[in-house]
């Protein structure tokens, strides 16, 4: 589980396959919440469930609460959220001291792969992997409340 308070992230398009040497684990993941100020998330991941919730980003920061809930009580609040759910294997692994996640998502989000990175300051150098590609942070497109209302196979091309 992350510490709460600020989440400074940034995010990433995925190109090569480098990425999956990570440990990979199974999300389902759905919004109670998709308002501009404030998202409540439902997360599964595997035996585990949270709630989380995100402020409004400024530049690559914003406020984040995440709190452990029994599976039982998680299965029964993803039946409430707003559109499709988001479906992803996340693989998490490190470089050069940083621990990157990178999403693979299925269902109505196949074909995207995400990178992200949480960083101690906005403005810390980060060595960027082979397989990493165009920046997307602050790209709300991007954003998983978004792909739950507006999924990546509904994009026009």
């Amino acid at each position: 589980m992350r510490p709460m308070g600020i989440e400074i992230e940034r995010k990433f398009l995925v190109c090569g396959p480098g990425w999956r040497q990570g440990q990979a684990q199974r999300y389902s993941q759905g919004y109670l919440n998709r308002a501009a100020e404030r998202t409540v998330r439902v997360r599964i991941a595997g035996e585990q469930a949270f709630l989380t919730i995100k402020g409004r980003s400024q530049g690559a920061s914003r406020l984040e609460f995440e709190y452990p809930l029994p599976l039982a009580d998680a299965q029964a609040l993803i039946q409430l959220c707003e559109g499709p759910l988001i479906e992803k294997t996340r693989y998490t692994l490190e470089q050069d001291g940083l621990r990157w996640e990178v999403d693979e998502f299925h269902g109505e989000n196949a074909g995207l792969v995400l990178a992200e990175v949480e960083l101690a300051s906005e403005d810390q150098v980060i060595t960027r992997p082979d397989w990493l590609g165009e920046e997307v942070t602050g790209d709300e497109r991007y954003y998983n409340s978004r792909l739950s209302e507006l999924p990546f196979s509904r994009w026009p091309r």
